[in-house]
């Protein structure tokens, strides 16, 4: 016994050791993307050049040990320059116009307005989780936990997700990786925000429509439908079938963290009756990898069940349920559910899958490409089985008693609190 405790203790000792040989690489907390073969970026004429080589950030470099308790996951993406289009708000898309800084605790980003009056937004790629970072984790010195695990998602997952999503007629914000040089438009948001790569998308809500759906009022964030319900003239409906298909999507690519503040609504109106469809947003955790020692302990169902690494296999189900999906879906006949499964199936063929990947720069793609692929077609062999059990769970966890996420403000009578359909 004593001989147990002894190895125990040494083991015990190892560990910590490793772990904080591991996290003394950097002290640093967030870095910007890094232009190659340029050293004068503060008195460069951007104007002259259309492009740049970029590589989105070298925070995330590893030694061995460090990958082995860290993880390997996307640091190669993370550093590897791609070529990326330099880009001038005031001749984009006709002159954009600055409305506001945006929210997030990762993500700097910035909310435009076309001269069209359409909404569209920059979101760094580079993540900055000082916000995410717990007190008692400065305190004993292992911040970088939480700063690596940034590793763990694809600088440009989103942008691939986009184009499946296309393949699979899902709404997608159309997410383009742009690199924005400092400019007078951005006035007093040029010092943090110029010279800095982002992804520039369309916004989750919009008073012009810039779909391809007809009838479009405009485009609402869920607090918004939830208000257009409550009037009595309206007859709000979302279309179930179109909210299955996305949520079943976000499996396949494997992004677990889907709130409520992460959709829009896409409104169709014809007098006083409206069609919701979902408009999915924030793809920073598509096809999330997480690896090492560490990340693995994190990402166990046991610890934190919704952050779940994208793998062959979806192993459980319950940690990818949200109240947001209680709150649209509970009492939905599982016939839909595997109906949407079914589809996405026949729409993603391996030819589909593998044409995606040309929306990646090449060296991304070779890097990481296949891998993605083959995860994807595993997922989806098992997609209506994954239906059954999303299904299943939801019911299980029944109506939601809370506020979803971003409506905590509204007054809501009873019925419309617990679910969308319950009036």
């Amino acid at each position: 016994m004593k001989k147990l405790v002894i190895v125990f203790v040494l083991l015990l000792v190892t560990f910590i050791l490793l772990l904080y040989w591991s996290l003394s690489s950097t002290d640093k907390a967030f870095k910007v993307a890094e232009l190659v073969n340029i050293d004068t970026i503060e008195t460069i004429n951007f104007k002259t050049i259309d492009s740049v080589l970029i590589t989105a950030s070298t925070l995330y470099q590893a030694d061995y040990i460090k990958t082995v308790m860290q993880g390997e996951q996307y640091r190669k993406a993370w550093e590897t320059p791609i070529k990326v289009p330099v880009v001038f708000l005031d001749s984009l898309k006709g002159g954009m116009v600055v409305l506001k800084k945006g929210g997030g605790k990762q993500t700097h980003s910035l909310k435009l307005e076309s001269k069209a009056g359409v909404k569209y937004t920059l979101r760094s790629i580079n993540k900055d989780p000082q916000a995410l970072i717990p007190d008692f984790a400065r305190t004993l010195g292992i911040e970088n936990i939480v700063v690596d695990g940034i590793s763990a998602q694809h600088p440009y997952g989103a942008v691939l997700a986009c184009e499946l999503a296309k393949a699979a007629n899902i709404l997608s914000t159309h997410p383009k990786i742009v690199f924005i040089p400092k400019q007078p438009i951005l006035k007093k948001y040029n010092k943090a925000f110029g010279n800095r790569l982002y992804l520039l998308e369309y916004e989750t809500d919009s008073h012009k429509n810039w779909t391809n759906y007809e009838k479009v009022q405009e485009i609402i964030e869920t607090d918004d439908l939830q208000e257009l319900k409550q009037n009595p003239k309206n007859k709000v409906k979302i279309d179930k079938s179109a909210l299955i298909r996305v949520r079943l999507f976000d499996m396949l690519i494997g992004d677990w963290d889907r709130h409520t503040k992460q959709y829009g609504w896409v409104m169709q109106k014809e007098n006083n009756n409206y069609t919701a469809y979902p408009l999915a947003g924030d793809r920073d955790n598509a096809f999330f990898k997480t690896e090492g020692i560490i990340p693995t302990i994190l990402s166990n169902k046991h610890v934190v069940g919704e952050l779940q690494s994208f793998e062959d296999e979806i192993d459980f189900m319950p940690g990818l349920v949200y109240p947001f999906d209680r709150y649209f879906l509970i009492n939905t006949d599982e016939k839909l559910f595997i109906a949407e499964a079914e589809k996405l199936q026949k729409l993603l063929t391996d030819t589909i899958l593998n044409e995606a990947l040309n929306a990646w720069p090449k060296k991304i793609k070779a890097l990481n490409g296949t891998e993605i692929i083959e995860k994807i077609k595993s997922r989806r062999a098992n997609l209506v089985n994954y239906a059954k059990e999303f299904k299943q769970e939801i019911d299980a966890k029944g109506l939601v008693l809370e506020p979803l996420k971003g409506s905590e403000k509204l007054k809501l009578p009873k019925k419309l609190l617990r679910c969308f359909d319950c009036d």
